[in-house]
């Protein structure tokens, strides 16, 4: 536990995401965390398989994983950064606020393991500003800012 009564973790495995983000299957989109710094940085692995339902769509004949589900993937890789360093006493929800600078340089296919590294830019109150970078074997596939406010678990049942 650290100075303020919260647990330290390097890593937060599928059983801690389920519980700490509102996602499920088919949108949960990391598998894992690893190599957390508090809500500072992290890197969100996605275990990309041809057995995912927007496959059969985008494109049946050359699968490639759509942009905005990786945008996503970035999104829930910060917020549950964010909500982990909240604490189990403080429960609260991601609001996605805005993407910039969103650019797309290889396709992700089947097969990929994508890492998504994230590291905050600046916070002001409960809104966060994240720099993520999207990679497959050391290469950039995709890359964007994102922003996101942080409510109270009261706000998502108003």
């Amino acid at each position: 536990m650290n100075e303020t009564g919260r647990a330290n973790l390097n890593a937060a495995d599928i059983q801690r995401l389920l519980a700490t983000l509102p996602h499920r299957y088919p949108f949960l989109l990391i598998d894992r965390i690893v190599d957390i710094d508090g809500d500072q940085s992290a890197t969100g692995i996605k275990n990309v398989t041809i057995n995912e339902p927007h496959f059969t769509g985008h494109f049946p004949d050359n699968p490639i994983m759509p942009g905005v589900l990786i945008i996503e993937a970035m999104a829930q890789t910060a917020g549950a950064i964010s909500l982990l360093q909240r604490g189990a006493d403080k429960p609260g929800i991601v609001y996605f606020l805005t993407i910039d600078n969103a650019k797309f340089r290889r396709p992700v296919v089947p097969g990929d393991r994508l890492m998504i590294h994230v590291k905050k830019l600046k916070q002001r109150a409960n809104i966060s500003r994240f720099e993520c970078i999207a990679e497959v074997d050391g290469v950039r596939v995709a890359e964007a800012e994102v922003a996101a406010m942080i409510g109270t678990a009261e706000d998502s049942q108003a």
